[in-house]
């Protein structure tokens, strides 16, 4: 058995949660939080981390250079880098709208990369 001490980031209280897992990685208990989303997010953590990606993509014809953008969902984290390395590729032309998608299904995982400003 091993543990890993963690601080949730689901609520703005930030408990300090340790993690038990067993020899094969899966988690066999959650203590110190106070409610039941840091026991997911813990266990989650643990698991199968996943962030959300914000970056930029090249704009051509606007009237910014760059627009921001944002995954629409939650990327393993062990995709951010090879995610980042994919919309680095992408040059979009204006208009760009809030909520648009400039790059679907990232990396085949479902999840869609959308503008977050107009460009």
């Amino acid at each position: 058995m091993k543990t890993k001490d963690l601080i949730c980031v689901s609520c703005p209280i930030g408990c300090a949660v340790t993690v038990t897992l067993n020899d094969n990685g899966e988690v066999v208990s959650v203590t110190g939080n106070t409610c039941k989303r840091g026991d997911s997010y813990a266990r989650q953590e643990c698991t199968h981390p996943e962030r959300m990606l914000t970056s930029t993509v090249k704009v051509s014809g606007g009237r910014l250079p760059v627009v921001p953008v944002k995954s629409a969902k939650p990327v393993p984290k062990e995709l951010l880098l090879s995610c980042m390395k994919e919309i680095n590729k992408v040059q979009v032309q204006a208009p760009v709208h809030i909520g648009d998608v400039v790059l679907s299904n990232i990396l085949n995982t479902g999840v869609d990369i959308v503008a977050t400003n107009n460009a």
